[in-house]
């Protein structure tokens, strides 16, 4: 090994590899290491050209300076240490590490043995020293020079309350577009493409959320069933975009998509993996944080430090008590946001970065530190607001300043369009942005991030199509995935060529997607449930990067339809303030009219009282809107009114009348949509308060007041 490379103190911040236009410091935190040595490779990473010795330690910190070092460096560290897993020290100097601040990691981990601390096979439960060399067979780290042309970019700044959230998997999403050109499908240019955007803007989406993009691990066990980590929870490097995304193999690709999508209007939104790493369980391999600092980066069992804390059902749980660890996952967040651009945060799994010992703390030092950071508090920020440990599920429980996926919405939707009874008074609560849960604490309508179906579970065409998941793809059995669904596959399942079984299940498509977007709250769709997209009933598709999660962009008549009338109604939503309340209803009467700013109603036009709410066999409601109740005023200070809107929802199988409510006489009202109708088209013609409408079995109608005469 060349050992000739210059090489000077440098300083201990910041931590990572940085080019400043002259030569590159290397900064790496361990509390409890004995010796750091920087490992240096070829170009290719196969071989190690030299080893130096970080002779310098600043406050816990080891660090150098190389003057002769430039951008595409490729480097690793050794690191020295005791290695006593019974008190919770896992040093082992054979294992090449990943730097926690790697910008840019090359290559994936090529599966043996010898990526793991201890003696596979020999004995686990003793984890006796491992000495093989693993470098020849993961991936390295390389230094990057961060230079960018952003010019007049601009983030969009969509206020929460315009915001109209896709969640898509940056793969899938292009991997089967015809119209991406080959080279770029699966990739970040991909995403940037003229197709992409149209299909996007057509729709009306004003913020992309990505699945995440952070370097991951494909799982050893997946890798030898011949699957891989497709969703990508998994991560390894936290300011690193994962390069197998990447049709350039550079940083800036991903920095001219963020570009690309702000100039057409789009946020970028990345959902984020901080609870946990790619290194799992005591039986896990050493990759990274665990043969850097095991002690510092992880929650150690009390009792027996061998051992990890585990509220992510993942094998371990970063420590958030530590300063450095909250240190790492501060400074990834704010070098997406000032670096890449990007708009805001989906946190998996928040409710495990929440915890300060064993129960979650909504005042812990995490979210302290995101509220005073003048970069972060201004993102968006979402939160999912769940771990698998004891009291984890926390929907509600997050400070102001922060949204949450609203699971209760979820489960009381599918519940009630599925038929089950009993629900209608907590369906009313979700309809208007669950008051009940956020009004509490000072947020508003737009905490509650909306959604029918995500990346985990039935996509929507799955949802109506089955009654159980079927993922025997996934090689466990069936055993994986969810049991709890609330989903009915009208009659059959999975595919069938019975028209009216194909007719119901398009029907409560149209449902699902109408109740979304006309309930207060942010909406979130799933990548592809506009278009019908189907998984074969897989309701934990997280292994399978195949045709199962890429979208098919070869649409049949009636995937054409379910886009235009989810734009449709995406239109309808944008046009109209009052399906966007930045205020929770307040059932008062408003100044000079008739009517409250929400009324609640009975097929027979009365109002409903607070027995009929408990009805279990009610499965038919009504809902006027009040525009003129919005106590709401535009930038300019100017009051905000709209039309008066009516929805009426029928989850039962027949069609039952429903009076027209006549608050205001001589006014008409239009209907605008009626999900009983091929492709959600209006009844034809107005109807006059008082009129009986034929409320169709299984079916959404939305209707507007108007005065006799106006355009329609």
């Amino acid at each position: 090994m060349n050992n000739n490379m210059p090489v000077w103190p440098g300083g201990p911040y910041p931590l990572g590899a940085t080019w400043d236009g002259e030569g590159v410091n290397f900064a790496l935190f361990s509390e409890h290491a004995e010796k750091v040595e920087l490992c240096l490779f070829e170009a290719k990473g196969n071989r190690e050209i030299t080893r130096i010795a970080l002779s310098w330690q600043t406050d816990l910190v080891w660090h150098c300076y190389l003057p002769d070092a430039r951008p595409g460096l490729l480097y690793g560290y050794r690191v020295y240490g005791p290695y006593e897993p019974k008190k919770g020290k896992r040093f082992n100097h054979n294992k090449l590490l990943l730097d926690p601040y790697a910008k840019s990691i090359v290559g994936q981990v090529k599966w043996s043995n010898a990526d793991f601390g201890y003696r596979v096979g020999h004995k686990q439960e003793d984890l006796s020293f491992d000495r093989s060399n693993n470098a020849p067979g993961v991936p390295k780290c390389r230094v990057i020079d961060p230079a960018f042309t952003w010019g007049g970019d601009k983030p969009p700044r969509t206020p929460w309350h315009e915001t109209i959230i896709y969640e898509l998997h940056v793969k899938g999403f292009t991997q089967n577009h015809p119209q991406v050109p080959a080279p770029l499908r699966g990739t970040y240019a991909g995403l940037a493409t003229e197709p992409v955007i149209r299909h996007l803007k057509h729709l009306g989406i004003t913020a992309v959320e990505l699945m995440p993009v952070h370097a991951f691990v494909d799982e050893r066990n997946l890798v030898e069933k011949g699957l891989r980590n497709f969703w990508g929870y998994n991560s390894i490097g936290f300011l690193a975009p994962d390069m197998r995304y990447s049709a350039t193999g550079r940083i800036s690709e991903f920095k001219t998509m963020v570009k690309t999508l702000h100039s057409n209007g789009i946020e970028v939104i990345l959902d984020v993996v901080y609870n946990h790493t790619a290194e799992g369980n005591q039986l896990g391999p050493t990759l990274s944080f665990r043969g850097i600092d095991n002690e510092s980066y992880y929650r150690l069992s009390a009792t027996d430090p061998r051992y990890y804390v585990d509220f992510t059902g993942c094998g371990n749980t970063l420590n958030m008590q530590h300063p450095r660890v909250l240190q790492i996952i501060m400074d990834s967040l704010r070098y997406w946001v000032l670096e890449m651009h990007v708009d805001g945060f989906r946190f998996d799994l928040a409710s495990a970065l929440a915890r300060e010992l064993h129960e979650v703390n909504r005042l812990s030092a995490f979210f302290d530190i995101i509220h005073q950071d003048p970069v972060l508090s201004q993102v968006k920020l979402i939160a999912e607001p769940w771990d698998l440990g004891e009291g984890g599920y926390q929907v509600g429980n997050f400070p102001v300043g922060w949204t949450e996926w609203n699971g209760k919405y979820r489960d009381v939707v599918r519940a009630y369009w599925k038929g089950e009874g009993g629900v209608i008074g907590e369906l009313a609560y979700r309809l208007t942005g669950s008051s009940d849960l956020y009004g509490h604490s000072g947020r508003r309508p737009y905490a509650s991030i909306n959604f029918i179906t995500a990346h985990d579970g039935f996509t929507l065409h799955d949802l109506v199509s089955y009654n159980d998941k079927h993922n025997e793809a996934n090689g466990e059995n069936n055993r994986d995935g969810h049991d709890h669904n609330l989903s009915w596959n009208c009659g059959v399942e999975g595919p069938t060529d019975d028209p009216a079984i194909k007719a119901l299940r398009a029907q409560q498509k149209r449902n699902f997607l109408a109740t979304l977007f006309f309930s207060q709250g942010v909406p979130m769709l799933l990548a592809g449930d506009e278009m019908g997209r189907t998984q074969g009933g897989n309701n934990n598709a997280y292994c399978q990067d195949n045709e199962l999660n890429w979208i098919d962009w070869n649409l049949k008549p009636d995937d054409r339809q379910l886009i235009e009338f989810t734009r449709r109604i995406i239109q309808i939503l944008q046009r109209h303030p009052v399906f966007r309340r930045r205020s929770f209803f307040q059932g008062r009467q408003i100044r000079g009219s008739e009517i409250k700013d929400i009324v609640w109603l009975k097929p027979d036009g009365n109002e409903m009282t607070d027995e009929e709410w408990q009805q279990s066999f009610a499965r038919c409601l009504g809902l006027l809107l009040a525009g003129a109740g919005l106590n709401e005023y535009d930038d300019r200070g100017q009051p905000i009114s709209d039309a008066n809107f009516l929805l009426l929802i029928n989850a039962h199988h027949d069609e039952i009348g429903f009076v027209l409510p006549a608050y205001h006489p001589g006014k008409l009202w239009k209907t605008e949509l009626d999900t009983s109708h091929e492709a959600g088209l209006a009844r034809d013609g107005t109807f006059e308060g008082t009129h009986t409408y034929p409320l169709q079995g299984r079916s959404f109608v939305l209707m507007r007041e108007m005065d006799p005469g106006t355009p329609t």
